[in-house]
């Protein structure tokens, strides 16, 4: 039967006719391959492409067969599809920009059976090809973010964050163009995951947080982008903005039904954190957060130490290096490279004594009260001044001033002598 289909299409292609009545034929010749089934409708469908970018087609045919071609195929299996799909972008590419809205369809249509199976790589290598800024055809800018976002998600799938944010970007420059409301959610989704994996944690918060208040999103969506706001504040270095974000999600009432309250509350709260109160919430990460820093520790340890160090600074003035170390529960060594680090960064106030192995630690109220007083002592030294040159001024010229009087030995007795 594909012999009889390839011997059809060989005929058409040399009679004449009008546009309608030789696309109406081409049209039964396609009905007549999908019918096959197997090996036979493999090869007929095959002819049929072959066919349709044969250069003595005409364009207006084949663009318009080729289209209804594209129809057909989702309702094949997907096996069979998958082939037939990379045969028509291997035989369509010498003529790929007089096939560009044929192209992309089979691209989408592509990217969808690699996505089902998983294969998340090779669902966004092929969407990457449709040419949406080179190509001719104009392309609408919400097709164009959508597709962007698409990419973006499929390779966040594969573990490919770098790759995601470089098609996150190219969103983000069309998402103020785009009013459907729906695009502008999953661009703001999209991005928070990204920042998620690259470890940008404060800014995956906030973003996350911020979805948490959009009523468009079902409310068990909010709950579940405010859960993930609360895992990425923890996970943030400890310094001002996650105390700001502490602060903000510690006082959203919807927290208190988290599994991670009690995380966030001990941090807010400035409570030291003992590593066996994290077996819990370590659990509910996800693969990307549960990575090893440069130095051998995971993402939440580092965090959770720098938390702690942070919270002794507010309960000691000093600590030496070995005291700090048994706080922390990690070697002295790596407790004063922290908060070296800490406070190189300005994420902590205090200072290192090297020679004595000693952490000094200043609080910014501690900075503010001794600025204060020391303010007031000027003052009161400069008040000082003023007075004794205001007194000594009036009294060398003051009307009242006492003169003693020099030589006199009358008395009041003998006056009136």
């Amino acid at each position: 039967m594909a012999a009889a289909v390839r011997q059809d299409l060989a005929q058409l292609m040399n009679s004449s006719g009008s546009h309608k009545d030789l696309a109406g034929k081409y049209r039964q010749i396609l009905e007549k391959a999908i019918q096959l089934s197997g090996a036979e409708q493999l090869e007929a469908l095959k002819a049929f492409v072959e066919a349709m970018v044969n250069e003595n087609v005409s364009l207006v045919i084949s663009r318009q067969l080729l289209t209804d071609f594209c129809t057909h195929l989702p309702n094949l299996p997907d096996s069979t599809a998958k082939e037939i799909y990379h045969f028509t972008l291997e035989k369509i590419q010498p003529r790929v920009i007089s096939f560009e809205e044929q192209v992309a369809s089979i691209r989408q249509h592509l990217a969808s059976i690699y996505e089902k199976e998983e294969d998340w790589r090779n669902a966004a290598q092929v969407l990457v090809g449709i040419p949406l800024e080179t190509g001719q055809k104009q392309y609408n800018v919400d097709y164009k973010l959508e597709t962007y976002l698409k990419i973006a998600r499929l390779y966040l799938e594969d573990d490919d964050p770098v790759q995601a944010e470089a098609y996150i970007n190219r969103a983000s420059l069309l998402q103020n163009e785009s009013t459907n409301e729906q695009l502008q959610i999953h661009y703001k989704v999209c991005y928070a995951r990204v920042l998620d994996y690259r470890r940008k944690f404060i800014e995956a918060a906030q973003r996350y947080n911020e979805l948490s208040y959009k009523t468009i999103v079902h409310e068990s969506e909010r709950l579940e982008a405010l859960k993930h706001a609360l895992h990425c504040t923890i996970l943030a270095s400890a310094g001002q903005q996650r105390s700001r974000m502490l602060a903000t999600l510690f006082k959203d009432e919807r927290c208190q039904q988290l599994a991670a309250y009690g995380i966030l509350e001990k941090m807010y709260l400035d409570r030291i954190i003992r590593g066996n109160q994290l077996q819990e919430f370590a659990a509910m990460l996800m693969p990307h957060q549960k990575a090893t820093t440069a130095d051998g520790s995971s993402i939440l340890d580092r965090a959770v130490i720098e938390h702690n160090l942070l919270s002794a600074s507010k309960l000691y003035n000093n600590i030496t290096f070995e005291e700090l170390g048994a706080l922390l529960e990690i070697p002295a060594a790596k407790a004063e490279k922290i908060a070296s680090q800490m406070i190189t960064e300005g994420r902590m106030n205090g200072f290192i004594d090297q020679i004595d192995g000693i952490v000094h630690f200043e609080t910014s109220g501690n900075h503010q009260s001794i600025f204060c007083l020391w303010i007031y002592l000027v003052w009161i030294h400069i008040k000082g001044i003023i007075q004794y040159v205001l007194l000594a001024d009036f009294t060398q010229h003051s009307i009242f001033r006492v003169r003693p009087c020099h030589g006199s030995t009358r008395s009041p007795a003998n006056m009136g002598q």
